[in-house]
């Protein structure tokens, strides 16, 4: 595998996980839960944490990506007909910005559309190199 074949690798893989940790968080938007330290919270289950990709440019050219928790996780909100509601009627909901998650979303596919194209030049110039050389 080339060089650019390699970079453009890393590029599609950032990509793909760029975009089902944003899938991830749009699914989740709504799973609320008790906030943390309330009374009886335990016998709930805990509030969906929500997560970032970071990106980071490596030496060789490739690119890295690691998962991160948000932080807030959550926000109160009231909400006095859940089950695991606080005397003041406040739970958790995840810390998800919609407009945020659907920039990330068109933003991987972009970047994955790039890559791929210069997966596929990289692979038309090599078949083209052994062409002129057979």
């Amino acid at each position: 595998m080339s060089i650019a074949s390699s970079i453009a690798v890393s590029g599609l893989s950032a990509a793909a996980l760029r975009l089902q940790v944003s899938a991830s968080n749009v699914a989740n938007t709504y799973s609320a839960g008790p906030l943390p330290g309330a009374a009886g919270g335990a016998s709930f289950p805990g509030v969906y944490v929500p997560q970032s990709v970071d990106q980071v440019a490596l030496s060789d050219g490739s690119v890295g990506a690691s998962v991160t928790a948000v932080a807030p996780a959550s926000i109160p909100t009231f909400d006095p007909t859940a089950s695991f509601a606080n005397s003041s009627g406040m739970v958790a909901m995840p810390n998800v910005d919609p407009i945020n998650e659907a920039v990330q979303q068109l933003s991987a596919r972009i970047s994955y559309a790039a890559n791929l194209a210069v997966l596929k030049t990289d692979m038309q110039m090599t078949s083209a190199l052994i062409n002129i050389t057979a």
